[in-house]
């Protein structure tokens, strides 16, 4: 007997279907998709937020020193004209120290973060920038659900597709 439903696929491209289907999820809050599909990314979703409950307090809060370029007032570095040892001329990039404040995860909760990085792909907004699914989930998805136990996601039954006449669902965050 199967563990899991191998839903036609090999089981590489099994995985990296449900991978993006968590993905989305997480993401966009609800995804719609074959039934089969969605009872497979309910589980993976609830284990994945589970995880994200129990370990997000657990850091520490620690100063770090960062050594930056300093910016002018257009947000571009400051230079200052400096020798080199054959007496060459070359601008160089002021640089300032300061101390912030960090989190630091405790040993756990980095665990956690990696099991949670190998779950999810890698994802960009409009822009390019890179968008941090682990510390979102960390932070805006663990607290909403922090009293509850277990069923952070509804199945809702759409009804037969049109081609193939498979039931489609929609899987969205409760």
């Amino acid at each position: 007997m199967a563990i899991n439903r191998k839903l036609g696929r090999t089981t590489d491209i099994r995985n990296s279907m449900l991978r993006t289907a968590l993905t989305d999820l997480l993401l966009h809050g609800k995804i719609e998709t074959t039934e089969a599909r969605a009872k497979e990314v309910k589980s993976m979703a609830d284990s994945i937020i589970a995880l994200a409950i129990k370990e997000k307090d657990n850091y520490e809060t620690v100063d770090a020193k960062v050594i930056k370029a300093k910016l002018d007032s257009n947000g571009r570095k400051v230079t200052e004209l400096a020798k080199s040892k054959n007496g060459k001329d070359y601008f160089k990039v002021v640089k300032e120290e300061k101390t912030e404040k960090r989190q630091k995860d405790m040993p756990s909760r980095l665990n956690a973060r990696r099991k949670m990085m190998k779950m999810v792909n890698k994802v960009t907004d409009s822009e390019g920038n890179n968008i941090d699914l682990t510390s979102k989930l960390f932070n805006e998805i663990a607290p909403k659900y922090d009293g509850r136990n277990g069923g952070y996601t509804r199945i809702i039954k759409k009804g037969p597709r049109r081609g193939d006449s498979a039931e489609i669902v929609i899987l969205s965050l409760v």
